[in-house]
């Protein structure tokens, strides 16, 4: 095992109970084997998906709740957005070196399945994703798998690079779903959150595209204008479809990031005829669908969850070539893991919060 840092101990904040608050917990550092790598963590992203593992359930709409304790065991060290810096690598690796900063695909599957051979892990019906069925970046230390799911991240910020890999990548794989889109074709982003504020970004560096964005809160959508929307309006107000439909023609592709009932009727009622619907956010409802208007207007509803390491490299590559616009980014100290959940489940967060554990000293 080759290692530079000494680190004394792998402090961690762990859901020990579903509805929990997060207990700390310190457990003896990790070595790696094989094609294993540790790698220290220098940012984490706190992302929505964190409160629906520490709720244990996601909403189903109609009273009805999806239970995920079946797949998540207890206790469990959240987080899945992480750069870090390699530590230590077992004796199988030879493509990463320590010292190296990398940021962390952590949508891993079995490396068995139908599902990854065709490079598509994050859809693996038996996952190994950090952050839920295996352990996360709110901790000092990660053990990843195999070195291939670490990406270079170059001059971008550690705290930016985490990011990317869930709210980046799912921005960038929900929009590869609603494209192409031409430089005229209006795009809509519903929800101004971190993920929509980085759809914002990629959607004008992948098409060329100034989307309209919707969210009801005035202060998502001033900073929607901000990061380069063409519009923001608010779902909420009774005229804007009718506004939007005369305005556009009707949208070539709608994606709610938010997830929930209205948001999805909303998505539905501006597509143009041959419009997709991508539904990304998982706050949760069902919607009522008159069937017979699918094939009368020829729109499809697709489903979009994270992205696969393929998809994540070519973010990458947009991101260190520099054209992408970095979000905001809130730095916090790992030992406000909690509040900083509480914080986004109030939405008192804009943009992005990141955990920073307090670094080792090298040896």
């Amino acid at each position: 095992m080759n290692q530079k840092w000494q680190i004394t101990s792998h402090r961690s904040f762990k859901l020990a109970g579903f509805g929990q608050s997060l207990v700390e917990s310190q457990s003896p550092v990790p070595a790696p084997t094989g094609t294993q790598v540790l790698l220290r963590v220098l940012a984490c992203g706190v992302c929505h998906s964190d409160l629906h593992v520490a709720d244990g359930y996601f909403t189903l709409g109609g009273g009805k709740r999806m239970d995920l304790g079946r797949g998540i065991a207890l206790p469990r060290t959240l987080g899945h957005e992480v750069s870090g810096e390699v530590v230590a690598v077992g004796d199988q690796v030879s493509d990463v070196a320590v010292g190296e900063r990398r940021v962390l695909y952590p949508w891993i599957g079995c490396g068995e399945c139908a599902m990854c051979a065709a490079g598509q892990e994050q859809l693996c019906s038996q996952p190994r994703h950090h952050g839920t069925t295996t352990d996360g970046g709110f901790s000092n230390l990660v053990l990843v798998p195999h070195s291939r799911y670490l990406l270079p991240y170059g001059a971008l910020s550690e705290g930016y690079a985490a990011t990317l890999a869930c709210s980046g990548l799912t921005a960038y794989s929900a929009l590869r779903k609603a494209g192409p889109l031409a430089r005229t074709d209006p795009l809509l982003i519903i929800g101004a959150g971190g993920v929509g504020l980085a759809a914002v970004y990629i959607a004008r560096a992948l098409y060329g595209v100034a989307p309209i964005v919707a969210d009801i809160d005035p202060k998502k959508r001033q900073g929607a204008l901000e990061a380069g929307a063409a519009e923001a309006v608010d779902p909420a107000d009774p005229d804007v479809r009718k506004r939007l439909l005369k305005q556009t023609g009707g949208v070539a592709a709608a994606i709610d990031f938010v997830g929930a009932q209205s948001t999805a009727e909303f998505g539905l009622s501006v597509l143009r005829k041959g419009g997709r619907l991508v539904m990304v956010g998982l706050f949760g409802g069902a919607v009522e669908i008159a069937l017979p208007t699918l094939p009368l207007r020829s729109i499809s509803i697709l489903g979009s969850y994270v992205g696969s390491l393929g998809e994540m490299a070519e973010l990458m590559a947009l991101a260190r070539e520099g054209r992408l616009t970095p979000m905001q980014i809130e730095t916090r100290p790992l030992s406000s893991a909690q509040a900083t959940l509480d914080d986004l489940r109030e939405g008192r967060i804009q943009g992005r919060a990141v955990l920073t554990p307090n670094e080792a000293a090298p040896a």
